[in-house]
Formats: C-alpha cells, sequence, structure tokens
C-alpha cells in the first residue's frame, strides 16, 4: 500500500480545494493510504471526505517554530512508514515535520527555501495553473504529469439523517424555502459585504417568502445581529451555535446561498446549492467557487482585487458600490433558475 501523509492548509475553504488533488492521488495510487496533518477547525470536514484515512492534528499555531516540538511529531511519524508526503502551505515550517518523519519523497513547490526540505520541489507556473485547486492537484502528479481537464470540482455528501438532526438540534423547519447568507469572512473586513446591505436583501427575500438564515463563526454574531436588527426579526441568527457538520448540512438545505468569499461559500460550492458570492478584495480568477449552480458577482475597479484584509485606500469601493440593487437584480436570475423544492426523498450533498 501507498502511504501519502498531506500537510494541509490552515482554511476551511483552501480545505474543500485540496479535494480534488485528494481524488486524483486515489486515481493514480488505487492501493493507497492518505493521512491529512491538518489544524483543528478542519477536522469535521475532512472526516467527510471519503479519500481521507486518518486526520492527524496539527498543534503549531500560524507563525510558530516549535522546532523541538515538529521534530518530536515527525519522530513519531516515522513508525507509519509513509512513501510520499505533499506539502500544500508554501512555508518552511510546513515542510519540517517530512522531513524529520524521514519520508522518503517530500513533494512541493518551491517556497522559503525550502531546497533539502523538499526533494521533490517544482517551480509553479501560475499562468499554467491559475486556480488555487488546480496548483493542489498538480502536485498529485508526477514531476512532468499534468493534470487532468477538466478538473473535478470538489463534492460533499449530507445524509437525510444528519440534515434532520442538525434542524431538530437548532429548532428549525423548512416550511418555507430556506435562503442562508454567510456575512462573515475570516480573512479581513476587505472581503465582507456590508451588513446593512445585507439587511436590505433579506427584507426583499422575506417578502418573496423565503426563510433567512445567518450562519457563521462567532466573530460574525455581532454584525449579523445587525442584519436583524435592521428590519429582519424574522431572521434566524445561527452564528456561533453551530459547528462545521452542523454548516455543512444547513447549507445542503439551502434553496439560495448569499456569501462572501469565504470557506461557507466553497462549501455551499461543494453542496452545489444555488449560489451567488460576492467578491470585492479578492479574485474569482483564483479562488472561485468550484460549482456550475454558483454565480459570482463583482465590479472591476482599479484597485481591485488587492488581496488586503483591509481596504489599503480606506474607502471599501468594491463592496460599498455593489448596491443591494445590482445584487438583487443577479438574484432574480438564481431565483428563477433554481424554483424546484428540495426533495426531501434523497440524500443532499456534502463531502
Amino acid at each position: 500500500m501507498y502511504k501519502i501523509l498531506i500537510i494541509g492548509p490552515s482554511w476551511v475553504g483552501d480545505t474543500i480545494l485540496m479535494q480534488p488533488m485528494l481524488l486524483r492521488l486515489k486515481q493514480r495510487h488505487t492501493e493507497s493510504q492518505i493521512d491529512v496533518l491538518a489544524p483543528p477547525w478542519t477536522v469535521e470536514l475532512l472526516g467527510a471526505m471519503p479519500e481521507v484515512h486518518e486526520v492527524i492534528i496539527n498543534p503549531f499555531p500560524h507563525g510558530a517554530l516549535r522546532l523541538g516540538a515538529r521534530y518530536q511529531l515527525g519522530n513519531q511519524l516515522r513508525s507509519t512508514q509513509y512513501d510520499q508526503a505533499i506539502v500544500l502551505p508554501n512555508s518552511l515550517k510546513s515542510a519540517l515535520v517530512p522531513f524529520f518523519a524521514r519520508i522518503p519523497l517530500r513533494t512541493g513547490f518551491i517556497g522559503e527555501a525550502r531546497y533539502g526540505l523538499l526533494n521533490d520541489a517544482r517551480k509553479l507556473s501560475k499562468t499554467a495553473l491559475p486556480l488555487m485547486a488546480e496548483r493542489f492537484a498538480q502536485l498529485a502528479e508526477d514531476r512532468r504529469g499534468k493534470i487532468p481537464r477538466p478538473l473535478n470540482n470538489p463534492k460533499l455528501d449530507v445524509s437525510l439523517t444528519q440534515r434532520d438532526v442538525t434542524l431538530k438540534k437548532l429548532g428549525l423547519t423548512l416550511d418555507k424555502p430556506v435562503a442562508i447568507f454567510c456575512p462573515g469572512a475570516e480573512y479581513g473586513p476587505a472581503k465582507r459585504w456590508p451588513a446593512t446591505y445585507f439587511a436590505e436583501i433579506a427584507q426583499r427575500l422575506q417578502r418573496k417568502g423565503y426563510a433567512v438564515w445567518l450562519i457563521g463563526s462567532a466573530n460574525e454574531k455581532e454584525s449579523s445581529d445587525k442584519i436583524i436588527a435592521l428590519g429582519n426579526p424574522m431572521c434566524r441568527n445561527l452564528c456561533g451555535n453551530t459547528d462545521l457538520t452542523d454548516a455543512i448540512a444547513l447549507l445542503s438545505i439551502a434553496q439560495l446561498v448569499i456569501s462572501n468569499d469565504s470557506g461557507l461559500m466553497h462549501l455551499a460550492a461543494a453542496l452545489d446549492r444555488p449560489m451567488l458570492a460576492l467578491f470585492g478584495s479578492s479574485s474569482p480568477e483564483f479562488t472561485p467557487p468550484l460549482s456550475t449552480h454558483a454565480e459570482i458577482i463583482k465590479l472591476d475597479l482599479k484597485c481591485s482585487p488587492c488581496f488586503k484584509r483591509e481596504c489599503p485606500l480606506g474607502h471599501f469601493n468594491c463592496m460599498k458600490l455593489l448596491t443591494p440593487d445590482l445584487v438583487w437584480e443577479k438574484l432574480q436570475h438564481i431565483i428563477n433558475e433554481n424554483k424546484q423544492p428540495l426533495s426531501t426523498e434523497r440524500s443532499v450533498s456534502r463531502g
């Protein structure tokens, strides 16, 4: 059996974009075991990916070297006798554990002077591989191989049982079509559409008969409370009340998702839900939602994408000028294209 250790990304969205690489590894190495060294907040998501055999918790906070502890973890992993490590982050620190584990083939892109730590270091062509998902998938190929195109989209599957357990846990019902808002973005405020704009769209959707649920981490609770305070008392603010498994189950139910560029956006895409993705400081040319049911709205301003956590010019026009009227106009197409009710007789995507 060919044993592979993946050094996984730190972000939920990037973890979703890793799945096509996992599938490609399984295609190339049919008798393989794929383990992932990953931060604790991605464990539930990785557990939903059938390609993953085991998740090993990455205990190192972002930016922490902790050389001795990395050596100790690598030493512990030697007994597994991995054949290959694939290092997805570009930092030097991320390549240390596979080196200390004495994994014979250590694959990754050149970055932060990792020569020696990686013995299969590859030069990244950003023009040939514009998407993050493509860059990850390329590391599943041999040195001269090319990824198959079109690349498989990420895909998650949710059982009806898990869906119903989550609905009961949160006291939710399906007596109306559900629109889910994902108003946060852990990366920073430059990715977040204004709460006042979400509030206006919530009012319009409720007048059309939708139930509106807001999901995200506890960090989004305050902004979501503002959305409710601005004329939306019937909306449900679930931010901070759900774990990742709950979020996946809820997204699988939605007839409509409106999301900033975030991990939840990528989850909704992997669940193939009808979605409008809002882009400001980031670029759909790099990390788009990979789904045929996802549409993108953005303004082609000269200053965007800047990829900054906060607007470096102070005006935030990439989101402020993306008005509720523009978003509502785009939503009409999505709503009209997806009028069929969610079937209760089939399993919904999660995966």
